[in-house]
């Protein structure tokens, strides 16, 4: 289950678009390497914008011991719950509303990029696809091969199951 918990502006929060989110224990994968990378006091001194002004070396190391209990509650298999809203109070101070909403960004593009794979395929593969997606009436090379693949497996469920009657 996913808890979306908002992210608590330092100034006025704006009026259009989405609002800022906190960490979720979905995104943790993703998100903590990236926030080790950038709570670095030497992302601090090139993003000072980033980051509250009011932020100690005691806040920093502070914030560094949660983030590692959390990742050994998640390497344990415990409940991260009640660690992970911590940590999200603890980053919420950290960062300023730009910093947090370039975490976001670039948690976004890691996201997107888990999601998608680049394979090589040659030129006349890719030319019978888009002739198929056009017999077929399909929008993209992801319809046109989970379809072909779906009509495959479904070929070979059929010969499995003759296989077994005879």
């Amino acid at each position: 289950m996913t808890t979306n918990t908002l992210w608590e502006y330092h100034h006025a929060a704006p009026t259009a678009g989405r609002k800022l989110l906190l960490l979720d224990k979905t995104e943790l994968v993703f998100a903590l390497p990236l926030i080790y990378r950038m709570v670095h006091p030497e992302s601090v001194a090139e993003r000072a914008e980033w980051f509250q002004l009011n932020q100690s070396q005691s806040s920093y190391t502070e914030l560094i011991a949660n983030l590692n209990l959390l990742v050994q509650q998640r390497k344990k298999n415990q409940p991260v719950d009640q660690q992970l809203q911590f940590v999200n109070q603890m980053l919420n101070q950290y960062f300023s509303d730009l910093g947090w909403r370039m975490v976001r960004k670039e948690l976004s593009q890691i996201k997107k990029r888990q999601k998608k794979s680049h394979i090589e395929v040659s030129k006349d593969i890719i030319l019978r696809l888009k002739r198929y997606m056009e017999l077929e009436r399909l929008d993209s090379f992801d319809q046109a091969l989970d379809t072909l693949l779906s009509e495959h497996a479904a070929t070979v469920a059929a010969m499995t199951d003759d296989d077994s009657e005879a």
